[in-house]
């Protein structure tokens, strides 16, 4: 049966995926060809997000929930090759993607990475275990990248957010994105999706994605396409695409 984070792991170029995962990505494709860009484009936002806030925020300390399958330049590189003794975890609840996790994924001896097995959806659970690995009276940038659309009701996704955020420290961090239905083809492809046996996805607008940041001091450029979060200079004028970000700092 096709997972979800295969797929993912398929539109993002890896080789972690069957043919019935990548069946399925070429149908979604099929319908939003767009998608492959939102999951390239996404990807490239998570570095510049990292790379800012390791770098010139001076954040040694990450909490990643739903990574997803490692693929090239996982947070704990980003963020370590920046700073070497930055201190990550990543949480998810696939057993694959754990086992992956534990197997590829390797900290630099300044620093720390640890994985949790746990859902989004219990936040204060992962607040526990992570305080095993991360001083919560310091820093910690949450990301939360095209996880919290496999909550279906946005308020309850608000909630949880609200929840793992009202725990950190003043200074934190949120980096967050999602899928949007700026476009009726990717309305359609997250259709195609959700009507396979994989866990649902619902994409949000840009206006709930803004609420996402609220009562936080955004960082320009805003909550934007991913392609618009402060591109590399010589890049030319970005493309927009189906998936908004943002970064916002707890005052």
């Amino acid at each position: 049966m096709p997972h979800s984070a295969r797929v993912w792991n398929y539109l993002l170029g890896g080789k972690d995926n069957y043919p019935v995962d990548r069946k399925l990505g070429d149908a979604i494709l099929q319908a939003s060809p767009g998608l492959a860009d939102v999951a390239r484009t996404s990807r490239e936002f998570l570095g510049r997000a990292i790379r800012h806030l390791a770098g010139e925020a001076g954040v040694r300390q990450f909490l990643d929930i739903g990574t997803g399958l490692p693929t090239a330049d996982n947070t704990h590189e980003i963020a370590q090759r920046v700073a070497p003794e930055s201190r990550i975890v990543y949480v998810d609840n696939d057993p694959l993607v754990l086992t992956h996790a534990r197997a590829l994924l390797t900290s630099s001896p300044e620093g720390a990475t640890d994985y949790l097995h746990a859902d989004v959806r219990d936040p204060d659970a992962i607040l526990r275990a992570a305080a095993e690995t991360l001083d919560f009276t310091r820093p910690v940038v949450l990301i939360l990248m095209g996880v919290m659309g496999h909550i279906a009701d946005h308020g309850e996704a608000l909630a949880v957010m609200r929840r793992l955020m009202g725990a950190l420290p003043s200074g934190s961090y949120l980096v967050h994105y999602d899928g949007t239905s700026t476009s009726a083809s990717m309305v359609d492809a997250q259709e195609r999706y959700n009507d396979s046996d994989t866990d649902a996805y619902h994409v949000r607008t840009p206006e709930q994605m803004e609420r996402a940041f609220e009562g936080l001091e955004v960082l320009e450029p805003g909550v934007v396409p991913c392609t618009h979060w402060r591109p590399e200079p010589g890049t030319g004028t970005p493309r927009p695409v189906d998936a908004y970000c943002g970064v916002g700092r707890k005052p």
